[in-house]
């Protein structure tokens, strides 16, 4: 099913990506602003076109350059700092997880709820394990003043070789 352009994005935006026509398993385009809304985000043209990239195929892990190369794939005119903008915004609003693999590389995860991760380390890629699969026995003491907001496993894997 080919939906028809949304006007907010203009000429330039089609929906008839291979993205679009592929694997939509995810939020529905107006589900987007209602998610948005919901958090307190205003609805721009590009937190919506970025948002649907993001959700539209249900529950995955991106980096900023994979959503910029997919937006700028599906002809959404956004920079590389706005992509890394919006997704820290829906990170701080909770719509993102952010799981850091290494000092330099972050992903986020578009489900947030209770879960681990898997890094294939030859791959780049990260896949989910379930929080009933991973018992985290004592949990440090935090200092004064704070308490523990989750704790992330991510288990590194590589081929055997």
């Amino acid at each position: 099913m080919t939906q028809s352009r949304p006007a907010a994005f203009g000429p330039a935006f089609s929906m008839s990506t291979p993205m679009a026509r592929g694997d939509l398993t995810g939020c529905p385009w107006h589900d987007v602003k209602s998610k948005l809304r919901e958090v307190g985000l205003r609805p721009t043209r590009q937190r919506m076109a970025l948002g649907w990239i993001l959700f539209a195929k249900g529950d995955r892990h991106v980096t900023a350059e994979m959503l910029y190369e997919e937006a700028t794939h599906a002809k959404v005119p956004v920079s590389l700092a706005t992509v890394y903008n919006t997704l820290h915004q829906f990170t701080e609003v909770g719509l993102l997880r952010q799981v850091a693999v290494d000092g330099s590389k972050a992903y986020f995860d578009t489900n947030n709820t209770a879960h681990h991760h898997f890094f294939v380390e030859d791959e780049n890629n990260l896949l989910d394990i379930p929080g009933s699969d991973v018992v985290v026995g004592k949990a440090p003491t935090p200092p004064e003043g704070y308490e523990i907001a989750r704790i992330d496993v991510v288990v590194r894997l590589r081929r055997k070789r």
